[in-house]
């Protein structure tokens, strides 16, 4: 079984329900949740004029492969009520990211590991360091936690 990170965000009906439907519905797939984070209150990411999100992230373990897990997480969006997003980064029922998968690095055309915006996102960092703020980043070396006290430091 390998050890992912999963980030788990809706801001779109009833979103915490959404949240914890993806879980329920990750479990019965097999998926077996070790750890999850709060819920965060978050202002969008990209595309400001939207509603506010909740997000939280997941530490999982699962014997698929990072491609077949990408291609559950993209069903189970379906299943749980993302329609086609308007724009990239627009409004949904949920959305689920793959973070971390174990230390992998990968860099293919519909998946790349570990997520590439996760050192940029405060909404995912924070909950990420809420469970594993000593899980280093596979490429850039850092912890969760210093990457989110960069991240603040930054903002400042």
């Amino acid at each position: 079984m390998s050890i992912v990170y999963i980030g788990i965000g809706s801001n779109l009906g009833d979103r915490e329900k959404n949240c914890s439907r993806s879980i329920d519905l990750l479990e019965k797939h097999g998926i077996v949740i070790r750890q999850r984070s709060s819920l965060y209150e978050t202002i969008p990411w990209g595309l400001r004029d939207q509603p506010l999100f909740l997000n939280m992230v997941i530490k999982a373990e699962t014997e698929l492969k990072p491609q077949e897990l990408l291609e559950l997480l993209k069903n189970l969006e379906i299943e749980v009520g993302r329609g086609k997003a308007s724009s990239r980064w627009g409004p949904r029922a949920i959305d689920l990211d793959i973070l971390l998968y174990e230390d992998i690095i990968l860099n293919e055309a519909t998946l790349t590991i570990p997520h590439p915006y996760l050192h940029k996102r405060d909404f995912v960092l924070t909950p990420l360091c809420e469970i594993a703020a000593d899980v280093k980043h596979p490429v850039l070396q850092l912890t969760m936690r210093e990457l989110l006290e960069t991240l603040r430091n930054q903002s400042v």
